[in-house]
């Protein structure tokens, strides 16, 4: 649909290959780069072993993302992942998987992320302690929201410009490691009661997961990217390539300048990285502090952008209270999803802990993720189904998507199964009674119109 083809009240097609682009690599490069060259050293035991499990981990999730791609394509609507559950008749998984990101994943990433760039400022402010780095992770949300709230392209432009500012210290870090890294570090044995073979690299390669995830917040928003069929694509697969790009040098590069036992010791990788260039040294740290405020900044603006298209969309539906489906007849932005976003992470910065209790729903995320696959096999058999771009070998990069991300279902569910097992409970009870209501509500509102 054109944006000549949108009604009055819809959000526009605004967002080109650029914006949907910054979308995807800034939200996927996150605070996690800070500290997964460590975890991924620590589960791989030899820098080869680690240099190999960044590039593989890349590339398995190559399908995933050629998979939302096609869907993308066939379904060019806001709302990703619920879109393609609920176009597959699938509408209570749907409906549960919107259900769990408003009040269980996606407000709390603002308030999680709005706390790390105010806790990085305290480097730079040693008073900046308790209740005023609270206050200032509330300033940030209101300021993010406010910046999505008045425009899609000043939102978008931004995260351009962000995405590419916090793109540039790292590559910069692997052009000028090159001349400083030694080769003798890179052929370093593993370390002591490491595993080793194929062990080392299944646990290296389980390790990357969670950091190449991300791409699919453009999929958010696929309703306002402008020519879908074919951006979508370009985006997917470019997002993916720059990022495999990205943690293959940094990984190579950490790895030549740090033993590998002290790479998988330290919790701060990046800094531990940058202390070894003469030019920078001593300044590691600041370094390293201005560089996550600008990258989780990235990340924060890109979520508080696309995430609130998914409630936009379910409302749309029936699924969801019929104001988060408000679009700003100015600004045509959706303006109620995105100030009830805006509340709900604030009041979570102030319940110390529930952070982490929200995090025990990642299992249930990932079934969540691994349907979206199968999906793929009731899209393909629907007659109708007729997507601007195909997949390639899309029965095996199904099955390589579904089984990449069963990976990181087993090794999180047996990381903590009790609270897993809770998290499933808690989404079904509160979840399904929500479903009927919100149904009931729509066959009520059906009949009145007969």
């Amino acid at each position: 649909m054109s944006n000549t083809e949108k009604k009055q009240g819809e959000l526009k097609r605004k967002l080109g290959v650029g914006a949907a682009l910054a979308i995807a690599v800034g939200t996927t490069v996150g605070s996690g780069i800070f500290t997964s060259l460590a975890e991924v050293a620590g589960a791989a035991g030899s820098a080869f072993m680690m240099i190999a499990s960044f590039i593989i981990g890349g590339l398995i999730m190559i399908p995933q993302n050629m998979l939302y791609a096609e869907l993308a394509s066939a379904y060019p609507e806001d709302g990703g992942q619920y879109t393609w559950l609920k176009e597959a008749n699938w509408r209570p998984i749907a409906f549960l998987n919107g259900w769990l990101a408003f009040w269980a994943t996606d407000p709390c990433t603002c308030s999680v992320m709005s706390l790390s760039i105010a806790s990085y400022f305290a480097f730079f402010i040693p008073e900046l302690q308790g209740i005023p780095v609270k206050i200032l992770a509330v300033c940030i949300i209101i300021a993010f929201t406010y910046l999505h709230y008045r425009s899609v392209e000043a939102g978008a432009r931004f995260q351009e410009f962000i995405t590419s500012l916090k793109m540039i210290p790292f590559f910069l870090l692997i052009i000028v490691g090159l001349f400083f890294m030694k080769g003798t570090l890179l052929a370093e044995p593993a370390v002591v009661g490491a595993p080793v073979g194929i062990a080392a690299l299944l646990a290296g390669v389980s390790a990357t997961t969670w950091s190449y995830d991300g791409a699919i917040g453009a999929c958010y928003m696929t309703g306002e990217v402008k020519d879908p069929s074919k951006t979508m694509p370009k985006v997917m697969i470019g997002c993916i390539a720059i990022v495999i790009l990205l943690y293959g040098g940094l990984s190579t590069i950490a790895s030549g300048l740090i033993p590998i036992g002290e790479l998988a010791a330290t919790d701060t990788p990046i800094a531990l990285a940058f202390s070894k260039l003469p030019m920078i040294g001593k300044a590691a740290g600041i370094v390293t502090s201005l560089l996550a405020i600008i990258v989780i900044t990235g990340s924060m603006s890109g979520a508080t952008m696309y995430q609130p298209r998914l409630e936009y969309a379910m409302a749309k539906d029936g699924l969801w209270y019929s104001r988060f489906a408000e679009v700003h007849p100015k600004y045509n932005t959706p303006s109620f999803a995105l100030g009830a976003q805006a509340v709900y992470a604030i009041l979570l910065v102030f319940m110390s802990g529930i952070n982490d209790l929200l995090g025990y729903f990642t299992v249930i995320c990932l079934v969540k993720n691994m349907l979206v696959f199968c999906t793929m096999f009731v899209h393909r058999s629907k007659p109708d189904y007729n997507p601007g771009w195909k997949c390639p070998a899309w029965k095996f990069m199904t099955v390589i998507a579904i089984f990449a991300n069963g990976i990181l279902l087993v090794s999180t569910f047996l990381w903590a199964p009790g609270a897993s097992l809770i998290a499933g409970v808690v989404a079904l009870v509160t979840g399904l009674p929500a479903y009927y209501f919100f149904e009931h509500k729509n066959k009520k509102r059906q009949s009145v119109k007969k």
